[in-house]
């Protein structure tokens, strides 16, 4: 998993509440297991004017000119601005690996569903929760300066505006830890190989009838 410390990113404004994990990516797309190749189809019912399936060529497909990701000045977003409830619905984790997979690092929004929250830390995307009218004031930011960029610091847990305004936000200590160090649950687990090698060989000398 990609560490995350501090990100300087473009941010695209998505202005609706509760966006749900089937919006986020649809449920024909979700027949893979790998972490990779969701991107194409990041709010594919939303990007798209036809129905996607998987394996059709996205490039030949027609874009929606209103939908923000289509537009020209949201092009390389690496920060993404929510409402209310972002992530509800289903608890599929392919939800944060299309995210991650298009580009984004961080989500902000007043509120977040939990298992998309907690799913979120876990492949690389830092999820933060700032109060609505700061998210408002935001909007109006990104939606009036193009290439307008917000300064993420995890380590300070800050988040800096164009203008150097400065908003506080909370994250717990280990979930912290882990995206500061790239470690996702199978990284946090490598961390203890050599006490669980030491382990296998104790256990294998005590009951050695288990292992012939």
């Amino acid at each position: 998993m990609e560490k995350f410390t501090t990100l300087t990113g473009l941010v695209v404004p998505l202005d609706r509440p509760n966006v749900d994990t089937d919006a986020i990516i649809p449920k024909q797309f979700l027949k893979s297991i790998k972490r990779s190749g969701f991107g194409p189809n990041l709010f594919d019912e939303w990007r798209y004017l036809d129905h996607g399936e998987p394996g059709m060529d996205n490039s030949k497909r027609p874009l929606n000119p209103d939908f923000v990701l289509n537009q020209a000045r949201y092009q390389g977003a690496q920060v993404l601005l929510g409402r209310d409830n972002f992530g509800c619905g289903s608890s599929r984790e392919h939800a944060p690996w299309a995210l991650e997979d298009y580009g984004f690092r961080s989500v902000i929004a007043p509120s977040f569903a939990d298992i998309f929250y907690n799913n979120c830390f876990k492949n690389g995307i830092l999820p933060l929760v700032l109060d609505a009218a700061i998210v408002n004031q935001l909007f109006k930011e990104t939606e009036a300066s193009e290439g307008y960029r917000l300064t993420v610091d995890l380590p300070n847990q800050q988040v800096t505006t164009p203008t150097g305004e400065s908003f506080a936000f909370e994250v717990d200590e280990f979930r912290k830890y882990c995206l500061l160090n790239g470690l996702d649950d199978i990284g946090l687990t490598l961390q203890c190989v050599d006490d669980i090698k030491a382990f296998e060989e104790k256990h294998k000398a005590r009951s050695p009838w288990l292992f012939n």
